[in-house]
């Protein structure tokens, strides 16, 4: 092993895809690390020179994805080619969906493995992976917030989704660990915790142990130094209404939830498998709002579906305008091999149209959260503060998660050699501006 770690002293590792695939990237990371590797991040291929080894983190959710997935390997095996770097491992959701068909049309690839199989990465590259320190990870987000990925694969039957074909059934991380990584990561300067799944509402419903999401806030609050719990991706069918009581009154959660509703239609959701027609996501959308009145609300929707005709598209307009949702993302629905959507339903709806719908959404949406950002002009927030950005500092609020959402951007007299002591930190500013995306705002 001496011998191997000599010649193999460089690893960088691309993560594509999202949030919950950075998670294990970090995982992976503080493991190489750990087998006295030097091991960073690399956040695209100009990044990987000199690297004895690149491992390439895929994704495999949807076809744009998959598409970036394939042109990343493909620019790296150029870069192989051109001896910039020695190896090329590729790991993760496109590799455990495709794993044959990836293996016989790039040989230029050294190993392929699958979603689950970093032990095995961790072994080709010479390493052991030492299970003492599996809560710990090298953090590649800004030092003051970090991803928390409390599940794994999911159990739902949604038409258009692939993730149970990748990852299998839903998986609970048993609260304990969550509980021993959060404390890890809170040590390491980490103040706010987004709680990542693939349905976090459905959290503990596997474990024998009562857990469920609930328990697990409650746990993390009472880690000293930590602030912020910002909770994704919750499911609308199930949904846990003692969750409701514990975001109105626990300070540390962040009065902010993304829950992705996709639709508004009872036809259209029917087709999608979700387990709630219309009148169930109108009542929950109403009962959040009323027991915790100052949420903001993300949302996904997705246009273009089966079964989506023109009068089921003015009803999710409609619906839009109603709920006035703070922030929203959509996307135009996307057939994917081996989904319940794609061998049971017919496609009647043209990318052309799928792309005029989805402009339409999206430019009501961006009139709403313009009106929605107004509002907060001449308030008082406090804002984490995330980074440096064409010289100008910026920060979110409890009511903005990064990288989705809009920033809140600081003006006013401040002086640059004091900029670093601010990253990170929290500060209280005061909206002066807003546009449909990012707030302005002054140090008061």
């Amino acid at each position: 092993m001496d011998n191997l770690r000599k010649k193999l002293k460089r690893v960088k590792v691309i993560t594509l895809g999202c949030s919950k695939n950075r998670v294990d990237s970090e995982h992976l990371l503080r493991q190489i690390s750990g087998c006295g590797f030097f091991a960073e991040a690399a956040e695209e291929i100009a990044d990987i020179k000199g690297a004895d080894i690149l491992l390439i983190n895929t994704c495999g959710f949807i076809h744009d994805a998959k598409r970036e997935s394939v042109e990343t390997i493909l620019e790296a095996v150029e870069e192989k080619r051109k001896g910039n770097i020695s190896k090329i491992f590729v790991f993760g959701c496109l590799s455990q969906r495709y794993l044959q068909e990836l293996k016989e049309s790039i040989p230029e690839v050294d190993r392929f493995f699958g979603v689950f199989d970093r032990e095995s990465v961790v072994s080709a590259i010479g390493g052991e992976w030492d299970h003492s320190c599996s809560h710990e990870r090298y953090i590649t987000t800004p030092s003051h917030y970090a991803y928390l990925k409390i599940s794994d694969g999911c159990d739902r039957s949604c038409s258009y989704c692939s993730i149970p074909l990748i990852k299998g059934p839903y998986t609970s991380v048993p609260e304990d660990q969550l509980v021993k990584e959060a404390e890890y990561l809170v040590s390491s300067e980490v103040k706010e915790l987004i709680l990542i799944a693939q349905d976090t509402t459905c959290y503990g419903r596997d474990l024998k142990d009562g857990k469920s999401l609930v328990s697990l806030v409650k746990r993390l609050s009472a880690i000293d130094s930590l602030d912020w719990i910002r909770i994704l991706y919750a499911y609308p069918a199930g949904f846990p209404s003692e969750l409701l009581n514990e975001m109105a009154e626990n300070p540390k959660i962040c009065k902010y939830l993304d829950i992705p509703l996709q639709h508004i239609s009872t036809r259209v959701l029917t087709a999608m498998r979700r387990g709630v027609d219309s009148a169930e996501t109108r009542s929950l959308v109403e009962r959040i709002r009323r027991e915790v009145p100052s949420i903001a609300l993300r949302t996904t929707m997705i246009v273009g579906h089966p079964g989506e005709g023109r009068r089921e598209f003015r009803e999710l307009l409609n619906f839009v305008k109603e709920a006035q949702f703070e922030r929203l993302g959509a996307f135009t629905y996307s057939r994917e091999d081996g989904t319940w959507g794609a061998e049971n339903l017919k496609e009647r709806i043209t990318k052309a149209e799928k792309e005029e719908r989805y402009a339409t959404l999206m430019e009501l949406q961006s009139s709403i959260s313009l009106k929605y950002n107004l509002t907060r002009v001449g308030s008082i927030e406090k804002v984490l503060i995330d980074k440096i950005d064409g010289g100008v500092l910026t920060g979110r609020t409890q009511k903005e998660a990064p990288e989705v959402d809009g920033e809140v951007i600081i003006g006013g007299e401040l002086k640059k050699e004091d900029f670093n002591k601010l990253i990170g930190n929290f500060v209280p500013v005061e909206i002066t501006d807003a546009d449909e995306y990012d707030l302005y705002s002054k140090i008061v």
